[in-house]
Order: C-alpha cells, then sequence, then structure tokens
C-alpha cells in the first residue's frame, strides 16, 4: 500500500547540511514489526510515523501522535523528528488547532512546537539529571579517549533518549574526539564545548553526539541532546538564555540549533527545516 512520504532535512542552514529524517504519513494500520524494519532500511538516525492522537491525547489538545524509530529501536522522543515531522504534517496540509504552536503527542507526552520563523520545541522536563556515578563517569571519559582535566562537568540529561551531558574544555578537543564505541557500550553520551568568542567564529558552541547502540556511532545534529544540554547549562549560567550550537561538523555537516528561553523560562530549540525529498512509500 502506498503513503504519502517525506524526508526532511533538519536544522539545516542550507539544504544537504542538517539531519534528515524520513516521515510516513498516516501510518496508524502499520504494525510495530513494519515500522522497526522501515527505520532499518532507510537506515537513518531516525524514521518517523504520524499517527491520528489517542483519545487522551486529543483531549489534551494533541494534533497528531508521533512515533519515532532509529535502525536499533524506539524511542519515546527526539528532537530533530520532532521538528521534521511537524514540518511535514504542516506540509501536507495539517490544521493545528492553535495558530502559532502544533502539539506532537509521543512517549514523554505532549510536546509544543512553536511556529515562527523556524520551528522551535519546547523543551521537556529532564526524566533524570544530576551526577554520573564516578564508575559510569570513568566509563564515558575512557571511551571518549580525554584526559580527565579536559573534563569540565558531567550529568545526567535525559529528556528520553537517556543522555549523558559532558562539558569539555573547547570546541577543538569536542572536534578532536575519536570515540572507542566499544568502551562506551550501550551509554549515549553528548559532549559540548565552548568557541572563544568573537564575530568570526561558527557558533557559541560545537556539539557531538554518541549513541552506537541505536544503531548510530554518531549523529548528525540532535534536538533531544541539546535540548538537554540547554536545561543543564543554561541553569547554572555557563551557557546564556540564548545562544547558537554547532553540530555534525565531524561528519560533513553543517547543522545550527538555536536556542532560546522564554519570559516565561521555557527552553525552545529551533532551527531551519527543509523538505528534500517527497512521494509515496509502498508500505
Amino acid at each position: 500500500m502506498a503513503r504519502s512520504f517525506s524526508q526532511v532535512d533538519v536544522f539545516a542552514p542550507r539544504p544537504l547540511t542538517g539531519n534528515p529524517v524520513a516521515v510516513v504519513h498516516a501510518a496508524d494500520d502499520l504494525d510495530d514489526a513494519t515500522m522497526a524494519a522501515f527505520a532499518r532500511w532507510t537506515n537513518l538516525s531516525e524514521t518517523t510515523f504520524l499517527l491520528a492522537p489517542t483519545s487522551e491525547g486529543l483531549a489534551a489538545g494533541a494534533d497528531y501522535r508521533l512515533r519515532i524509530f532509529t535502525p536499533g529501536g524506539e524511542l519515546p522522543f527526539a528532537g530533530h523528528p520532532t521538528l521534521g515531522s511537524a514540518h511535514a504534517w504542516l506540509e501536507a496540509g495539517g490544521a493545528p488547532a492553535r495558530d502559532d504552536v502544533v502539539v506532537q503527542e509521543c512517549g514523554v507526552g505532549l510536546v509544543e512546537v512553536r511556529r515562527g520563523e523556524v520551528l522551535a520545541f519546547a523543551a521537556p522536563p529532564l526524566r533524570r539529571s544530576g551526577p554520573v556515578d564516578d564508575d559510569t563517569r570513568a566509563q564515558v571519559v575512557a571511551s571518549l579517549g580525554l584526559a580527565d582535566e579536559r573534563v569540565l562537568d558531567l550529568a545526567w540529561v535525559d529528556n528520553g533518549p537517556g543522555w549523558i551531558g559532558v562539558r569539555l574544555d573547547s570546541a577543538a578537543t569536542v572536534l578532536g574526539l575519536e570515540p572507542d564505541f566499544g568502551r562506551m557500550g550501550d551509554l549515549r553520551v553528548g559532549v559540548v564545548g565552548a568557541y572563544a568568542g568573537g564575530a568570526a567564529e561558527p557558533a557559541d558552541v560545537e556539539v557531538r553526539a554518541f549513541v552506537p547502540t541505536l544503531g548510530v556511532p554518531e549523529d548528525p545534529v540532535t534536538g533531544s541532546l541539546n535540548a538537554g544540554l540547554a536545561v543543564w547549562l543554561t541553569a547554572t549560567g555557563v551557557l546564556p538564555p540564548a545562544y547558537t550550537a554547532r553540530q555534525g561538523t565531524a561528519m560533513g555537516r553543517d547543522g545550527r540549533v538555536h536556542v532560546s528561553t522564554g519570559d516565561d523560562g521555557r527552553i525552545w530549540v529551533g532551527g531551519a527545516t527543509v523538505t528534500l525529498l517527497s512521494g509515496d512509500a509502498a508500505l
């Protein structure tokens, strides 16, 4: 059966520079095995399936429901699939109940996506935060191949996928990493390092994301990680309420993630989205 399909480049200041997500429309009748098989076939970091909201979600204001798969399994939330799927849903004629916000239902509950110059999602609360135990810290540092003094801080920033955030001493250290994925095991590690500042710098920070057990050793541009890092580092004053992150550089991408904090304290994570492929998927 043919159903509409979109492939959207997310956090892409120019086409082919961000992180693509495959989006299958009207997927309510697909079973879990078919969704998982298609996600393995696309071999992208995430493939999503748009469905009608549940009765509970609809009553709470959801416009649609989203299921998110990596080649290795399903996620309760992910950022670039949220933005790319909202873009695809709107482009296909989706009409949100509220003009300025799309409300997505997913594994972590309801996520708001703000419409504007670019789409931006409201960072969900952290499911797990705070210090990492000594053994896990040692495993993370060893897997990154770092001397301990390069690590300025390390904490859980888990908003669904299970991220551990690692703040390094510079963007150059982030870019120079050559992780040992065997030593990393099933950990999901995100690293961030600041640029020195100045007009010539490409962004405020450089970010990389490593998720080897999900079939994605390094993710090009990662909304959920950037959201978790923003919740952590803006709260501690390490990063300002508004900043820009670059990600994907080590993979030949040039993603840009724009973080801003509203007057109500909510953190919004956004970036450019553009459809590069559209047609039908035979599923």
